[in-house]
């Protein structure tokens, strides 16, 4: 049926609660203040919470906080049950990611009514998370074809993920970036092995299916409606700030900023791997490729700036001649 957590100090509300929910087929656990509760999530993560707010050690608004901030509760339904006014607390309850909102004496039928209407959506959510969770296994298989590519949209997601935080951006956009690293390459898995490894440079027929990678990647991806705000990165993390990039021909702010920041990484890891046709590059001639795209319009220089300050402390001066190995920027990543 499930499995649910009782967070209340008051030991007859939570004798009550459990009572009501094991009989209805639930197994309960029972945490009396906040920082209990935190501690039995961590050993084990229910499917519902049951939270009051007005408790000691750790009062629920700041357990609601931590759960709905860590990536592995975010999801976690949280059913707030308590004494205080709810004109005071309703609101910020809900900012802080409270699923639903109930005040205490309940009526046993409200709590059962409540509980299985979010327990339903859990289950739901964890079928997408299954989805979910074949979508990246097929995005790793992708990369496995080929020795050279093994591990790359990791480190991208890393490298992107650095770059971002020295922008302030949210936990949110910090794992957007990270998920759509790991898919953005997931449309190679259309291209013959025999592309993916050519130790040559590829025929204009070949690099016309590479190109095709960005698209192809959405039309696997958009049936999933948890991965659909990733489809961005994984379309356009090929556009150029000059509008020479591909699919679309995007320009400038037009290409979103989760996007620029990924197709910098996206280039840096690249370059700086071993690829069939070439050797890894060192860092200062990765960083080389990247001042020299942000100079002629291909990538975002302020975040080239930013993320070779990161790699290498002050970045090198531009090139001012494009350089024989600059092929690997659309082709290798």
């Amino acid at each position: 049926m499930g499995n649910i957590l009782v967070v209340d100090d008051d030991p007859l509300a939570a004798t009550f609660l459990k009572t009501v929910l094991q009989e209805d087929g639930y197994q309960v656990r029972v945490a009396m203040d906040g920082q209990e509760a935190l501690d039995m999530v961590a050993e084990a993560v229910p499917d519902l919470v049951v939270l009051d707010l007005d408790m000691p050690r750790m009062g629920g608004f700041e357990v609601c906080f931590r759960l709905k901030q860590a990536p592995s509760t975010r999801l976690l339904p949280i059913l707030v049950l308590t004494a205080l006014e709810p004109k005071e607390v309703r609101v910020p309850a809900w900012e802080l990611g409270a699923d639903e909102f109930l005040t205490k004496p309940a009526h046993h039928h409200d709590v059962l009514t409540r509980c299985r209407a979010l327990l339903r959506v859990k289950r739901l959510t964890d079928e997408l998370d299954s989805a979910e969770a074949v979508v990246f296994a097929l995005a790793r298989t992708v990369e496995a074809k080929s020795v050279y590519t093994q591990g790359h949209s990791e480190r991208v997601g890393q490298y992107a993920v650095e770059l971002a935080q020295t922008l302030g951006l949210s936990a949110t956009e910090l794992d957007i970036l990270r998920r759509g690293a790991l898919l953005h390459d997931i449309g190679k898995i259309n291209l013959p092995d025999a592309i993916l490894d050519k130790p040559g440079p590829l025929t204009e027929e070949e690099y016309s299916l590479v190109k095709q990678h960005p698209v192809q990647g959405v039309r696997i991806l958009e049936p999933l409606r948890s991965v659909r705000v990733l489809l961005p990165l994984v379309r356009w993390h090929h556009e150029r700030i000059d509008g020479c990039g591909y699919p679309d021909g995007l320009r400038g702010e037009a290409i979103p900023l989760l996007v620029r920041i990924l197709s910098v990484a996206d280039i840096y890891d690249a370059v700086s791997s071993d690829r069939p046709y070439r050797e890894a590059m060192t860092q200062a001639q990765a960083i080389g490729i990247l001042q020299h795209e942000a100079a002629h319009g291909g990538l975002d220089r302020d975040l080239v700036r930013r993320f070779c300050e990161l790699q290498a402390g002050p970045p090198p001066a531009a090139r001012s001649s494009k350089p024989s190995y600059i092929r690997a920027l659309s082709t290798a990543s």
